[in-house]
């Protein structure tokens, strides 16, 4: 039987100690040709609409065997889940630097321990929206590293290096939160077990530049009593225009007899929003059975007041009738 093969796309933009810091996995390395001056971490480019640009990057193989790739431009995305920075994957549509960038090289080997340069440009549109577009260049290993079982789960790889392009004209750093839901867990019987509440949120960035997002979460009680002040450290450091990821956060310690308002609070340089939601902490045991308890005294006190008015009724003596005096008939000699 053939065995079914799932590809998983991973994809490494993180900076470790390898030339101009390059973005790397192991086995090799992608990074910005440095000059003779100083290195570069990742491509930081800036060009009008209409404009051109070219560069060169390089692609490092640290193993003692020849890699093959497949070079491409992508643009890049937070990821929904934790907002981390992601790449579109060579099928998918691209319409940033991913369409713009044009390496000279879509296939290239390297030897073993050997380092390819390659020249790329990167053409802006004449109707380039101004503001930042986030993207890479990756190098796709070719090869596809098989699992084992009937179900055979393959891996592919992939390395990029982070390009930051900011077209000229107008910018507009602006945030969004909102779609706050609060869930809150406790203990049936209170004080016995601790309380929790999650916090789920969506943050957007609808401006035109890269944001570093501040949130800070408060909480109010009853008479304006502080239960929460603190600030989210689970955060995207780079939140892309037009980009929203959907965060949680915990809240160990929350109340268990209390109405909470708690309050979102987003902000950035040039920017700030808030948004706010409530819940009833209340234990439903405890007022479930205070509930039933009430309905039930409720409902032996009717029964106990219409028991006292039928014995009321029964004792109560009927009223004596008075008898109606009779007029005397005269005889028929007085009529005469």
């Amino acid at each position: 039987m053939r065995k079914l093969y799932v590809l998983l796309l991973g994809l490494m933009l993180a900076w470790q100690a390898t030339p101009a810091h390059a973005a790397d996995n192991g086995s090799w390395s992608v990074y910005p040709v440095a000059s003779e001056v100083a290195a570069r971490p990742s491509f930081y480019l800036s060009a009008d609409p209409g404009q051109t640009l070219t560069d060169k990057v390089a692609v490092q193989n640290r193993t003692g065997t020849p890699l093959t790739f497949r070079l491409y431009a992508a643009d890049a995305y937070n990821t929904p889940r934790d907002g981390g920075f992601a790449v579109r994957t060579l099928k998918e549509r691209m319409c940033g630097v991913g369409a713009w960038a044009k390496p000279a090289r879509s296939r290239i080997t390297v030897p073993g321990h050997r380092t390819v340069t390659v020249p790329f440009t990167l053409h802006v549109p004449e109707e380039a929206e101004p503001g930042d577009h986030p993207g890479a260049l990756v190098a796709l290993d070719e090869k596809i590293d098989p699992g084992s079982g009937r179900f055979a789960l393959g891996v592919q790889r992939a390395v990029g290096a982070r390009v930051y392009l900011r077209v000229g004209g107008p910018t507009l750093p602006a945030l969004s939160v909102g779609q706050v839901h609060i869930s809150h867990h406790q203990p049936l019987v209170p004080g016995l077990g601790d309380s929790t509440a999650t916090v789920s949120y969506t943050l957007r960035n609808t401006g035109n530049v890269t944001l570093d997002p501040k949130v800070e979460l408060k909480a109010r009680g009853l008479f304006g009593r502080t239960l929460l002040d603190r600030e989210l450290t689970r955060l995207p450091s780079e939140l892309l225009p037009g980009q929203r990821v959907r965060l949680t956060e915990t809240w160990s310690g929350a109340p268990q007899l209390d109405r909470a308002d708690v309050t979102l609070t987003a902000s950035a340089p040039g920017t700030r929003q808030s948004a706010s939601a409530s819940f009833l902490a209340l234990p439903w045991l405890v007022a479930a059975l205070v509930f039933v308890a009430g309905v039930a005294t409720g409902a032996l006190l009717v029964r106990a007041r219409r028991g006292r008015v039928r014995r009321s009724a029964r004792g109560r003596p009927s009223p004596r009738v008075r008898p109606i005096p009779s007029r005397p008939r005269s005889s028929p000699s007085a009529r005469r």
